[in-house]
């Protein structure tokens, strides 16, 4: 809490064209007692304060340069989520003092928790990661209070676990993260403590190939999902620039000498790079690209493959495969694209494909 009296006397008795003698004179106390107090020597006892708030027209508040701070709980939470995102130290000395004060808060405790381990990685603080490793054990049993969907048991022992990790105890890392390891969510991390021991390589690699090809899956659907909403748009640049970004690691995916699925998801990429190109008046490029989802399509219907293992680095023999709603070929799969992007232009150019091969 910072108090301004001193800054606050001068101000005032300047604004009432008042010297530091005439001041005392009106307080009945001496011209050096006014002069420490505005040189921040001394402060004034509590009646004198009083007495110049009122002889000043102003508020005891106003005079001490106090400004009252809201701390109920949304507040506060909203405090320390914002010295969280900026790093901010002085955030730390506020959660203990919510924590005091609030106990039995999931939404303090919890928010006081993520504040110490943002800090404690930030400053590579082990006290500070113990600290919050502390407050999300409390936060367990408050879980009840929580009104956040996007935030479960999981999440809490999930966080746990990161902390765990940071601290080097990756044994209780493990098995909180093989606990909530929902669908694979958390199997990069899981491969990721393993691959720090040579002697545990073969057990990293299943947990990797699974969490790779998820986060593949997720950044397929990523693009795709931006493409049509740049596309709906007629934001043509913004399509091209999101797949120059995009194809070139997508067209890495799949082995070397292997037809993958990802061939199929890749032509229809093309596909919509030919249109684009067309609408932003690149018609040679845009029978290049054109060129190369063709190729992609009869090079899947010739030998199509769902096996998750032709993606690369993906562990051979994986059992997983994957679907997609594309069509049952890539030639049909072509034909449902066309009717989505509904151009004139584009379909004449794909026939001229389709009758050159």
């Amino acid at each position: 809490m910072e108090i301004k009296l001193a800054e606050s006397i001068r101000t005032f008795r300047k604004e009432r064209g008042l010297t530091q003698e005439q001041l005392a004179e009106v307080l009945g106390v001496t011209v050096g007692a006014v002069y420490k107090w505005e040189a921040g020597l001394s402060t004034p006892e509590l009646p004198l304060i009083v007495e110049m708030a009122d002889f000043f027209d102003t508020s005891v508040d106003v005079l001490l340069g106090y400004t009252l701070k809201d701390n109920r709980i949304d507040a506060t939470v909203r405090r320390l989520l914002h010295c969280q995102r900026s790093k901010d130290l002085s955030g730390l000395e506020e959660a203990e003092k919510a924590l005091k004060k609030y106990p039995h808060s999931f939404d303090i405790v919890y928010r006081s928790a993520m504040l110490y381990q943002a800090l404690g990685l930030y400053k590579r603080d082990s006290a500070k990661l113990r600290r919050a490793l502390e407050l999300l054990e409390k936060a367990r049993p408050l879980l009840h209070q929580n009104t956040n969907p996007r935030i479960s048991e999981q999440t809490l022992y999930v966080a746990m676990a990161e902390i765990c990790q940071d601290l080097e105890d990756d044994e209780r890392a493990l098995e909180l993260f093989k606990q909530h390891n929902t669908n694979g969510l958390y199997s990069d991390c899981i491969g990721m403590i393993f691959a720090k021991d040579a002697k545990c390589a073969k057990e990293a690699v299943p947990y990797l190939s699974e969490s790779l090809l998820i986060h593949e899956a997720a950044l397929v659907r990523t693009v795709m999902g931006y493409l049509n909403l740049f596309l709906n748009n007629r934001d043509y640049a913004q399509a091209l620039a999101l797949l120059d970004w995009a194809l070139p690691f997508f067209t890495t995916m799949p082995r070397p000498g292997c037809t993958s699925f990802m061939d199929k998801i890749n032509m229809v990429f093309y596909m919509f790079q030919a249109h684009a190109l067309l609408k932003t008046g690149q018609p040679e490029s845009a029978r290049k690209s054109a060129e190369e989802a063709h190729c992609l399509a009869v090079r899947f219907d010739a030998a199509p493959s769902y096996a998750a293992d032709t993606i690369r680095f993906v562990m051979p023999g994986e059992d997983s495969t994957a679907n997609d709603d594309l069509g049952e070929t890539a030639a049909q799969a072509a034909q449902n694209a066309l009717q989505q992007i509904d151009d004139p232009q584009m379909t004449a150019l794909w026939q001229e494909m389709c009758d050159e091969r």
